[in-house]
């Protein structure tokens, strides 16, 4: 017999994180266990307010999905019956960790080996240019003499683009940039800043245009690769994205759980478009199923946990300039 529980608890940030849509010092994650035959898969969801999320909204379409689970609902008929967000992404993740647990068999062995580790995307939030470039300088000399060149995302609004861009590019010559709008720009002011961020070797520009008013991108020619992130959630999605981007943004909280990430990842690589793996401020148990992604990925943002000011105990690590991945059948708790 199977009995789910699920709680919300609310999360300090180390430091404020600030982006086009406002400044957050704490985050809300709602935490869903599955238990059956002793064991307990756990997974986690992050409500979001850009989607009409709230812990408590999200709280109550768990509870409203207890029966079913309790009653053996599988995933791929989870995938049926909820919409796509935090509170799918908790129960889906859950149950995948609690099939681990039960099986015996790692997520890893159903899905293929994790790399030991991964070069991830540490963010540069809003601020003065100067403060940008005081942050990505200590990001970019916080790395081994040895290791990997760091991997900074740069958070952008609509003001101050090309100087905050350059100031960051400056304090960080050897860094590889992505920048992200969070659909703060319109189609002029991207025509007018992609040269400057061509110059300074941005990597990947995210969702410059509202999700929803990206249509004149189709068989746009971008010099700064761009990817869908507030645009793509689910698999049925790609054929529209395909002639619009150039890669996919992946975020479990987005899509429904590792499950619906997994066909969102399979159908992007499918229309020749690349991945890149993200995740809301979460902590690191949101980050371990996402790895099952990131493994695929080009580009991965995974430094959610580390905005937090205390993470789960044997949590997300950086060492030597790469995020360790995680231990166990599942997602390590």
């Amino acid at each position: 017999m199977r009995r789910l529980s699920a709680r919300a608890d609310r999360h300090r940030l180390a430091q404020p994180f600030a982006i086009a849509r406002g400044t957050r010092e704490a985050i809300d994650l709602v935490t869903v266990s599955i238990g059956q035959d002793g064991k307990i898969g756990r997974g986690e969801g992050a409500p979001s307010a850009r989607y009409g999320e709230e812990a408590q909204s999200v709280l109550a379409q768990v509870q409203a999905i207890r029966p079913a689970i309790e009653a053996g609902l599988d995933r791929q008929g989870l995938l049926s019956v909820m919409a796509p967000g935090a509170a799918l992404n908790a129960v889906d993740c859950a149950l995948w960790d609690l099939e681990a647990k039960l099986s015996g068999v790692a997520v890893a062995d159903r899905l293929g080996p994790l790399p030991g580790g991964i070069v991830t995307a540490i963010t540069v939030g809003i601020d003065r240019p100067e403060g940008m470039a005081a942050r990505a300088r200590f990001l970019a000399g916080a790395k081994e003499a040895d290791g990997p060149a760091p991997l900074l995302k740069i958070k952008l609004d609509a003001d101050d683009i090309i100087d905050r861009v350059q100031a960051v590019r400056e304090a960080a010559p050897l860094a590889q940039l992505i920048a992200d709008a969070n659909e703060s720009w319109d189609m002029a002011l991207l025509e007018r800043v992609l040269p400057a961020l061509a110059a300074a070797r941005v990597e990947l520009l995210e969702q410059p245009l509202p999700a929803g008013a990206d249509e004149p991108l189709e068989g746009f020619a971008s010099p700064v690769p761009l990817s869908a992130d507030e645009s793509a959630h689910v698999a049925a999605e790609v054929e529209w994205l395909a002639s619009r981007y150039d890669y996919v943004t992946i975020k479990l909280d987005k899509s429904g759980g590792l499950t619906g990430a997994l066909a969102l990842a399979e159908a992007a690589q499918a229309a020749g478009m690349g991945l890149m793996t993200g995740c809301m401020l979460c902590s690191s148990l949101s980050v371990a199923p996402a790895w099952h992604l990131a493994a695929r990925s080009r580009f991965v943002d995974l430094d959610g946990p580390l905005w937090l000011a205390a993470d789960h105990p044997g949590g997300s690590v950086l060492e030597e300039g790469l995020l360790r991945a995680p231990s166990g059948l599942g997602w390590g708790w």
